[in-house]
């Protein structure tokens, strides 16, 4: 949800960080590779109980990962390939924070396998969806708003990796609000692909 409507406000920003590293020749699947880096060194931290360094490099991940799109775009050099690294990787960093947390906290893991559960199905919805519609928007395929966007996500991995003792608590709500996005983008669906 704020990635759909908080986008307008972070885009100068972005934009600007897209505009300097084309003028450093960077690609943008450079940019792709290094959020992909920093992002699954965000799981290393988090399990070496060094969580606020962790959140930081996810962050970072994030914003690069949102900066590699506008590269493309203002380049002109969206790419199929492009879009499978950006949806992969996102996945995997992702699942570096959940991974760190389930060998930390070994009595969390079926809650933590729950989310996983919750974000595979909201996402298989998400790309199938995507790869069936007729409609683009400014990515190279059809993008599903929702409740639970990468920056909701964001926010719980964040909540999850620096407040521990409600790791459970944290993780269920993340997953009731990922399910509830996956709900929303099943309605949607049955609109827009009929």
């Amino acid at each position: 949800m704020l990635d759909t409507y908080g986008r307008k406000y972070v885009n100068p920003i972005i934009d600007k960080t897209a505009k300097d590293l084309l003028k450093l020749n960077l690609k943008p699947n450079h940019v792709t590779g290094i959020a992909f880096f920093v992002g699954v060194l965000s799981g290393v931290f988090v399990y070496l109980d060094l969580s606020l360094i962790g959140v930081i490099l996810l962050w970072v991940s994030g914003f690069l990962d949102a900066v590699d799109g506008s590269m493309a775009r203002i380049s002109k050099n969206t790419s199929a390939l492009g879009t499978l690294m950006d949806i992969t990787f996102d996945r995997v960093v992702e699942m570096s924070i959940v991974i760190a947390l389930a060998m930390r906290f070994p009595s969390s893991r079926i809650y933590l396998l729950i989310l996983t559960i919750c974000i595979l199905f909201s996402m298989t919805i998400f790309l199938t969806v995507g790869a069936l519609s007729d409609q683009k928007g400014i990515k190279s395929f059809y993008y599903q708003a929702g409740l639970a966007e990468r920056t909701e996500g964001f926010i719980m991995f964040s909540l999850m990796s620096l407040f521990t003792p409600w790791l459970v608590l944290i993780t269920n709500l993340f997953s009731a609000a990922v399910f509830f996005t996956a709900a929303q983008r099943i309605v949607e669906a049955k609109r827009i692909l009929n």
